[in-house]
């Protein structure tokens, strides 16, 4: 049986405060810490990278959950490696070797998740699964926080999790207290939130519901 494990995405965090804000997070309940990868080509948006992650990790004993959203992302293995990565997650439409690339995530000591972009078919990760650490489903279109929840997204959770029962299924864009039950109901546990709890007046209060209602969907036999 899964477990819930929670990931603040710091995206909508204090950048000016990266270090103290991952301490905050990790104090208020969070089991892994939610790192938007962003390169400005495959997705618009440009955000951070492996020397930052590199400049954080001496500051911080959480578990550093990468999402790259990235072309080519076979060129950063070695840089999220050697700075410190715990999990890299790439994006299944950009790359043409998935396989070999789950391989080299893993020879270099990390976890290897991979993501799916809400248009994707979730069957395309069918053949990958049972060398993947966590598979996640894009509730969002990738590039930018504050999106809306797409819950037509929630069979793809559905299908994943009906095939692979203890596999880590991470969902990601517009999660919070009003939806969290559908996505948990769907089979996710691995819960990506930004905006819903940094802004939150009590974004502990937040983190430990999210974590009570996944838990509770999970089946008692």
């Amino acid at each position: 049986m899964v477990v819930a494990k929670i990931a603040p995405s710091l995206l909508s965090s204090d950048f000016a405060r990266l270090a103290d804000e991952c301490e905050r997070m990790l104090g208020l309940g969070a089991d892994y810490l939610h790192m938007d990868v962003m390169d400005g080509h495959f997705v618009p948006n440009l955000t951070l990278g492996a020397p930052i992650i590199k400049c954080l990790r001496p500051h911080t004993k959480g578990f550093l959950d990468c999402h790259l959203m990235v072309s080519n992302p076979e060129q950063w293995v070695d840089d999220f490696a050697a700075a410190g990565a715990d999990l890299f997650c790439f994006h299944y439409e950009a790359t043409k070797d998935a396989a070999s690339l789950i391989d080299a995530i893993h020879a270099k000591g990390m976890k290897a998740g991979m993501a799916i972009k809400p248009k994707t078919p979730i069957d395309v990760a069918y053949e990958f699964c049972n060398k993947l650490d966590q598979v996640l489903v894009m509730t969002v279109e990738p590039g930018f926080g504050g999106q809306a929840f797409m819950p037509d997204c929630m069979h793809k959770v559905r299908e994943l999790r009906d095939r692979f029962p203890d596999l880590d299924i991470q969902v990601d864009g517009g999660l919070d207290p009003d939806n969290i039950e559908v996505a948990a109901k769907a089979g996710a546990n691995v819960i990506v939130a930004g905006s819903s709890i940094f802004k939150a007046k009590s974004p502990g209060d937040v983190i430990s519901l999210f974590r009570k209602v996944v838990n509770d969907a999970q089946p008692t036999s």
